[in-house]
């Protein structure tokens, strides 16, 4: 079964952390992503950049609606995801424990299916 870890950090915490100190923390996120995939259990891992670049996209009335980031709004904003097979939710779980962003972030676990469940 289809596990989506979603990794949501703190909007200005990258800017925190000195460049030694964010290419340490990517450097576990790497090795956690490693392991994972010699596990077998890995589909998918991306990292994502900041939201400085991002855009949310709403249509009403056949009209879209662009807003270009950075949102001002925002408290936080998702950094990245895993993409896993798992056997059960529990398992899903565990393996979010284990990841090194939950010590700054929060990671979500979600069951990938179909919108209507």
């Amino acid at each position: 079964m289809a596990y989506l870890l979603l990794i949501h950090e703190p909007v200005d915490q990258r800017q925190e952390r000195s460049p030694a100190q964010g290419e340490a923390v990517y450097a576990r996120m790497v090795r956690f992503a490693q392991d994972l995939q010699q596990r077998g259990i890995l589909r998918a891992v991306e990292s994502l950049s900041s939201q400085d670049n991002a855009a949310k996209v709403t249509v009403s009335n056949g009209r879209a609606r662009v807003v270009d980031g950075p949102f001002a709004e925002a408290k936080e904003m998702v950094g990245g995801f895993f993409l896993l097979d798992c056997a059960t939710r529990e398992q899903a779980v565990a393996i979010a424990a284990q990841c090194p962003a939950a010590e700054w972030a929060t990671v979500e676990v979600r069951r990938v299916g179909p919108c209507y469940t």
